[in-house]
């Protein structure tokens, strides 16, 4: 684990008439190790209008269902996850967004 990973969460809470709206962003840095994606993965993932960019792999204890990460200054959405079999590891398979604010 040698690069350090922003996981973004965002919190919902219910407003007076009972809208759910999402709060503030709730940034956590993660120490991460950082892969190529695979011809595999890319293929498979293109076919499906994904556009896949890096594999994060992560100690499986701190990762909370974040779909947006931050990684060298840029925004990745979370496409699918993978725990490694007989580790304590998660591979988070990232693919870049787009848009003002990268949600």
């Amino acid at each position: 684990m040698d690069s350090v990973l922003v996981l973004i969460g965002y919190r919902q809470r219910q407003n007076d008439l009972g809208v759910w709206e999402k709060e503030k962003p709730c940034r956590r840095e993660v120490f991460c190790k950082v892969n190529s994606i695979s011809r595999a993965e890319f293929f498979s993932a293109g076919r499906n209008g994904l556009n896949p960019e890096w594999q994060f792999e992560i100690f499986a204890g701190v990762y909370n269902g974040e779909t947006v990460c931050e990684y060298d200054g840029k925004t990745y959405g979370i496409y699918r996850t993978y725990h490694v079999p007989g580790t304590d590891y998660m591979e988070l398979y990232a693919e870049r967004k787009g848009g003002a604010n990268g949600e």
